[in-house]
């Protein structure tokens, strides 16, 4: 587990509390999480810690952050996310995002490419493939989806901290509202934005890698396929043996991944 103990605080955005972590050193990267909601510092963020300052905020409207009453689609989100890096004093960052957290990030780059540095998507959702489909998290629900996430959990080494336990009463909370959110934001259209493929075009000059799992059950390669052809100059790297969560599944090899891509 992470041996750099973050900092916990809150940023109030609008009258809305917003909760994140922080710890590090360096330029500033934020992570943004995906559809399970802000699981703590993980070691995917003590890693990145030893180069960077990693923010880790909780979305608007996940356990732990609250949501303005007017903040209801992935595209004031996405705004809204502006205000937050905003009000962190993040004036230009390395974004880096799992399944929703890298749709969000894809959209934050396109409507203000000049606040990122680079662009980093993990199995991202936002864009509908052009062969299959993203998976129904809600038709399978919190388990089933689990279960579609990993080709083998035996080779996640938290796994059964983060999720093979029984959650307490506190747990479950989160997770309806965890999974409100992934519903109010992300189920019309489903777990995409028609306009984002195309908007991708504005983004000439940023360097951007996209790494997938090459067994993701969740997000299709199919999907990762069409953020390369979408963004000039990105790089899709697949990981073997692995599903949705590579940077869980095989940490090594997601690091040596993106290493060279972010300076480590």
């Amino acid at each position: 587990m992470a041996t750099i103990v973050p900092e916990t605080n809150f940023v109030t955005v609008n009258g809305a509390r917003i909760h994140y972590l922080k710890g590090g050193s360096g330029a500033p990267l934020v992570w943004m999480h995906g559809i399970e909601g802000n699981l703590g510092w993980l070691r995917i963020h003590d890693d990145l810690a030893r180069k960077f300052t990693v923010y880790v905020p909780t979305h608007p409207g996940f356990a732990g952050s609250d949501r303005p009453s007017w903040l209801e689609t992935f595209l004031d989100l996405s705004r809204f996310y502006l205000w937050i890096l905003q009000e962190l004093g993040l004036n230009r960052a390395t974004l880096a995002g799992h399944s929703i957290g890298g749709w969000l990030a894809a959209e934050i780059a396109t409507i203000s490419p000049q606040v990122v540095e680079r662009l980093l998507l993990i199995g991202a959702a936002g864009i509908r493939p052009h062969e299959g489909e993203i998976t129904d998290i809600f038709l399978h629900g919190n388990e089933g989806t689990r279960r579609l996430s990993f080709f083998d959990t035996k080779q996640v080494a938290d796994y059964e901290l983060l999720f093979g336990r029984k959650p307490s009463p506190e747990e479950r909370e989160a997770q309806v509202i965890n999974r409100e959110a992934v519903t109010r934001y992300c189920w019309k259209p489903y777990m995409h934005d028609p306009s984002l493929e195309a908007m991708l075009g504005r983004l000439r000059n940023l360097p951007t890698l996209l790494v997938w799992g090459r067994e993701d059950k969740i997000v299709p390669i199919a999907a990762g396929e069409a953020y390369r052809r979408a963004i000039a100059g990105a790089e899709l790297k697949l990981i073997e043996r692995c599903g949705h969560f590579p940077h869980f599944e095989q940490p090594d090899q997601f690091m040596r991944v993106v290493a060279s891509f972010l300076g480590l």
